[in-house]
């Protein structure tokens, strides 16, 4: 599939007919490295014969296919959920606050000024 996109993009790029060099090239400006039995089969394949054809007949192909149909959604929910709301609904945990005897401050002093603050 590497060998393919980096031939396309050649060709967009205005080679019409990009050599087995030049997808090594292409492959190789971003670090990839091209198996050349694959390249070689890829471009013996396309030796010849025109690209836009080609994409034409295989989108002719890939409409032969059928289906597609746009993504499963989301699972509706089912009925009779009243059990499961009783199991998922926790009991959350009672924060208690703790009485400071109503004379401190936040720093442990007694109100009534005369601290440092």
């Amino acid at each position: 599939m590497k060998h393919v996109a980096a031939y396309l993009l050649c060709v967009l790029g205005g080679n019409a007919t990009p050599s087995a060099d030049d997808v090594v090239k292409a492959l190789g400006s971003v670090g990839v490295e091209a198996d050349s039995e694959r390249l070689g089969a890829l471009i013996t394949e396309l030796e010849g014969k025109e690209l836009n054809e080609l994409l034409a007949s295989g989108k002719e192909m890939l409409a032969s296919f059928g289906g597609g149909g746009g993504g499963g959604g989301g699972g509706g929910g089912g009925g009779g959920g009243d059990a499961a709301e009783e199991a998922v609904e926790e009991e959350k945990p009672v924060e208690e606050e703790m009485d400071l005897g109503g004379g401190m401050d936040m720093f442990g002093g007694e109100e009534g000024g005369g601290g440092d603050y």
